[in-house]
């Protein structure tokens, strides 16, 4: 039993209020007293609206289930939908035209498109090194990964590996920044004169893509250009191993990569209980404070990681600019659904998780807030909440006047706290013009989820039918539609030059050839950010921005006009061709299984909420609760309509267990689930399967976080 203290009426898990009133509120401007007051304000009169608001999720899905009972095995009626839809109040009226009025966002959110990094904030290293990321070697991400077109090799350095590096990075030097009658794959020396960048004494061609530099003017230590608002560093070192090859001395070429980075509290982490909370808050305000740091074991030798400082440089003009060295954080909360026993409220029910996520991440970010100088977050003041999992624009006005009342609790002026809206949900994608409608003050991001945004889409029409596989659901229209109405409907509202419309995941970390192949339909559909799964991802992806202006096509698309209307989401992608070979249905079942149980063994015995888990096929996938969601309701499907058995399904859990097993034979923690399958996590996994159907929206956390708390509890 966690030993509690009272405050306001709260009982707070003492690991969490130690936490908070020796470490976070200290330096914070924010008294103790005033904070837990509002906290409590917060939780005792928001959270009966919060339930009211999840108590309408359930009664539409009961509707729209009830939908199509009625309207079982006849052709699907789209008008009749579309019009019942209207009637019940799931899809609204879009209203007049209007534009945000977000102010004081930083440049990274508002004028500056590039690649976002999504972190799991318990794990410091890894939100260093998000954070960090703002800067990386194209060197070391051509050589490191199969970007060009071959794995990367194995032990000591490859030379003519080296060398197809070395001209491929000058390749898109001459395509970024070109060079009148100079390539500069044969230039021999780069200096500055008179406030120009001179390669062999001819200048580029585009001479204000030069910054600036460090070192001495006639022999640089480095040169800082800048194409589409990013920039790229030139670096030369002629006694380091490649610059002493290297004729000009370039020792690497370091471009700036990561813009953003999402500290999650939310999918990718397994936070159920005080001291899971307490250890994600405490990264956060590390993050906040800048003297997060993590030491760890690299090639025999300790390492200690901590936030990358500024870049300061010489102008073209001769004065002092300086350069932010870190990603722009965001953090995310948790969405409108999960409770946490970390504060019991006076009737002894638990918190709702966003509600005390949204006050102790704002209060933590004050110490940001507060700076002057130094490492600083934003520079523009202002906090950045993204918010997920959202269900249509009630919820988004219900989270704006959450922020205003911690505003006002925190002493900060309204609308310091700058939005993001996950568009992963169905309710929010028909809904998308009146959710920024609801925050036109706050919104900062609005992001695709193709993840989440199917598994909510199978759960919302779980009665209609049984769905395609899940190949198949991304090749249906509406998939495009609703990519190209989250674009459309972020320009028409005027987030251009104010806010992100961003993309998702590239869910395979090793495949860089694929993703720089293919990841580029990301800008050039208008997206000023999209999201990537590693920092070496963020560097590579980077290239994509420097090849398309994203402003320009957003320009060009509101220019053009084109809109991608809610019809084409509305079109159910349920399966036209039914008569799958048991082999085929075996082995998409098998195939969400196995991902289903390499992600949920990590998640309930080891509470690591996001992980490379290997495929079917031993590919390495980046699993969170979103990947989680799609293949278990996808499963729960498939069971309704009776296109496989619960027997069937039950015996390929079992099976695929052990192919999961086999994956993590090699992890010294890892708790094999055969032969008694028996176990905590293979319980929690079947229950996601077996229990999805009535899943609140379909849903992983409910199931994760009681099973979790069970292993906790069992462990003592």
């Amino acid at each position: 039993m966690a030993e509690r203290v009272d405050r306001h009426g709260l009982q707070v898990d003492k690991h969490l209020s130690d936490f908070i009133e020796t470490q976070a509120l200290p330096g914070s401007g924010v008294e103790a007293d005033a904070f837990w007051a509002g906290l409590s304000e917060l939780a005792h009169d928001f959270g009966p609206r919060n339930a009211a608001l999840l108590e309408k999720r359930e009664d539409l899905q009961k509707q729209i289930d009830d939908w199509h009972k009625a309207h079982a095995n006849q052709p699907h009626d789209h008008e009749g939908y579309k019009a019942f839809l209207e009637q019940i109040g799931y899809l609204l009226p879009e209203g007049d035209a209007f534009e945000i009025k977000t102010a004081n966002t930083d440049p990274e959110i508002a004028s500056v498109p590039g690649p976002q990094l999504v972190v799991p904030i318990t794990n410091a290293r890894y939100a260093l090194n998000a954070a960090n990321a703002r800067w990386g070697s194209l060197y070391d991400g051509f050589y490191g990964t199969d970007a060009m077109g071959s794995a990367a090799p194995k032990g000591p350095y490859d030379k003519g590996r080296g060398a197809r590096v070395v001209a491929r990075a000058r390749v898109f030097l001459d395509e970024a920044f070109p060079v009148d009658g100079v390539s500069h794959a044969d230039a021999r020396r780069y200096f500055v004169d008179k406030g120009a960048l001179l390669v062999d004494d001819q200048p580029l061609s585009q001479p204000e893509k030069f910054i600036g530099y460090t070192g001495h003017p006639k022999a640089p230590d480095s040169v800082v250009l800048r194409n589409n608002g990013l920039h790229v560093q030139l670096v030369f070192d002629r006694t380091h191993p490649i610059g002493a090859r290297d004729q000009a001395g370039l020792a690497d070429v370091r471009l700036e990569s990561a813009i953003s980075a999402i500290m999650d509290c939310e999918d990718s982490v397994a936070c159920v209980d005080a001291e899971d909370k307490a250890q994600a808050y405490s990264n956060w305000l590390g993050l906040m404070k800048g003297d997060l740091s993590e030491s760890f074991e690299k090639g025999g030798e300790t390492v200690t990681r901590s936030l990358s400082p500024d870049m300061a440089l010489t102008g073209a003009d001769g004065g002092p600019i300086t350069l932010k060295g870190r990603a722009l954080m965001l953090v995310r909360n948790v969405g409108h659904l999960m409770t946490n026993p970390a504060i019991l409220l006076k009737d002894g029910s638990e918190i709702f998780e966003g509600l005390m996520d949204a006050m102790i991440t704002v209060m933590i970010a004050r110490h940001d807030l507060n700076k002057t100088e130094g490492t600083r977050n934003s520079t523009q003041g202002s906090v950045y909440v993204v918010k997920p999992k959202m269900h249509g624009p009630e919820e988004v006005a219900f989270a704006d006047e959450i922020f205003s009342h911690v505003e006002q609790v925190l002493g900060l002026p309204q609308y310091t706290v700058k939005l993001g809206i996950m568009d992963e949900e169905r309710r929010t994608s028909v809904n998308l013009k009146q959710c920024i409608r609801a925050a036109e003050h706050r919104v900062a991001f609005i992001n695709t989820g193709f993840l989440d945004r199917t598994g909510d889409e199978i759960h919302t029409s779980m009665e209609a039918g049984p769905f395609s596989r899940k190949d198949f659901i991304k090749r249906k229209a509406w998939i495009g539609g609703y990519e190209n109405r989250n674009v459309d409907i972020g320009l028409e509202c005027g987030l251009s030059g104010k806010a992100q419309i961003g993309k998702g995941m590239w869910a395979m970390p090793d495949m860089m050839a694929a993703m720089i192949e293919q990841k580029i339909e990301h800008p050039k559909s208008g997206a000023n950010c999209a999201w990537v799964p590693s920092p070496t991802a963020a560097t590579l992806h980077a290239l994509h921005y420097h090849k398309v202006d994203v402003f320009a096509v957003q320009h060009k698309l509101r220019k053009g006009g084109r809109r991608a209307h809610v019809d084409t989401i509305l079109d159910i992608p349920l399966a036209s061709y039914r008569k799958w070979s048991g082999p085929q249905v075996q082995r998409e079942v098998e195939n969400n299984a196995q991902g289903i149980l390499g992600y949920v063994v990590r998640w309930v015995d080891q509470g690591v909420g996001c992980s490379k888990v290997p495929d079917i096929n031993d590919v390495g996938l980046m699993e969170d609760r979103a990947t989680c969601r799609i293949s278990a309701q996808h499963i729960a499907n498939w069971l309704h309509h009776e296109i496989i058995g619960r027997d069937e399904v039950m015996e390929i859990m079992k099976r695929m267990a052990e192919v999961v097993d086999q994956q993590n034979a090699g992890d010294a923690s890892y708790s094999p689930m055969a032969p008694g399958f028996d176990g905590i996590a293979f319980q929690a996994a079947c229950d996601l399967v077996f229990e999805g159907r009535v899943q609140p929206s379909g849903y992983t956390e409910p199931v994760l976080h009681r099973r979790r708390l069970e292993l906790k509890a069992s462990l003592g």
